[in-house]
């Protein structure tokens, strides 16, 4: 137990970590693209898988996945309102939509896997058409040092909330909090915070569509982490998120272009 906790605590904020450098390198939407990544999301699962069993990790899939129109909630609800109002008020609103979100999927009866994908894909389709689109940031203003050590935090907080607290909550609710925007509120608040709403909003259109990736990852881990066991389900569902960034990131720059 000490080194899956060891593992909790240092792999998911190394990751956050080298994301942030590579944000700060690309600007706000490449950020919250890599932050589409299941950086944060994925080791959750995997160590539910190891520490509660395969069948317990393959539900927390399923509900993470559903979980994904949460943070597209989230997304949404921010992305209007930050050029708007300040990062707190953006912020409580994000929230509000997620946990609104979460309440309704909890009491939805658990649809196909396929049919879930399915759904998840077309509401993120629908918010980033409903995002505001952001032309040009200009000479953007650069953030404090210690924001990455912040952001890194955060994304350990999240792991062992998570991790700690999943016997208790079921594999189902378990999941449908993991994608509880703890690593994306870091990222969102502090590009709002020392960068303004529009630098906000065009990382959370990132984010959206980098999302499409996630929704890959936990589709093929929902399906086959029982089947076929940790490290074959992983392992695809690691190549078929890389090739489906690749393809959303090749769309993003084509999108930027015509803009």
């Amino acid at each position: 137990m000490p080194v899956f906790l060891a593992c909790k605590v240092l792999l998911v904020p190394a990751f956050i970590g080298t994301l942030s450098l590579a944000g700060r390198r690309w600007g706000p939407a490449i950020s919250g693209w890599l932050v589409g990544l299941p950086v944060v999301a994925g080791p959750i699962v995997y160590f539910l898988a190891v520490e509660q069993g395969r069948s317990f990790a393959s539900g927390a899939a399923r509900g993470t996945l559903a979980g994904l129109a949460s943070l597209a909630a989230f997304a949404l609800a921010y992305g209007r309102l930050s050029r708007r109002l300040d990062w707190v008020g953006s912020l409580l609103a994000g929230w509000g939509a997620f946990l609104l979100s979460t309440l309704v999927l909890e009491r939805i009866p658990v649809p196909p896997l396929v049919l879930s994908f399915l759904a998840v894909s077309g509401i993120l389709l629908l918010v980033l058409r409903l995002l505001p689109e952001i032309d040009s940031l200009g000479n953007l203003p650069e953030t404090p040092a210690w924001e990455i050590v912040a952001r890194m935090a955060a994304g350990a907080a999240l792991v062992v909330a998570i991790t700690g607290v999943a016997g208790s909550l079921g594999p189902r609710l378990s999941g449908l909090l993991t994608p509880f925007p703890v690593a994306t509120t870091v990222f969102t608040v502090f590009t709002h915070r020392f960068q303004g709403g529009a630098a906000a909003a065009r990382l959370l259109r990132g984010l959206i569509a980098g999302s499409f990736t996630l929704a890959v990852f936990f589709l093929v881990v929902a399906a086959t982490l029982e089947p076929w066991g940790i490290p074959a389900s992983f392992g695809a569902a690691t190549t078929s998120c890389l090739l489906v960034h690749g393809v959303s990131l090749l769309l993003m720059g084509r999108a930027h272009s015509r803009t």
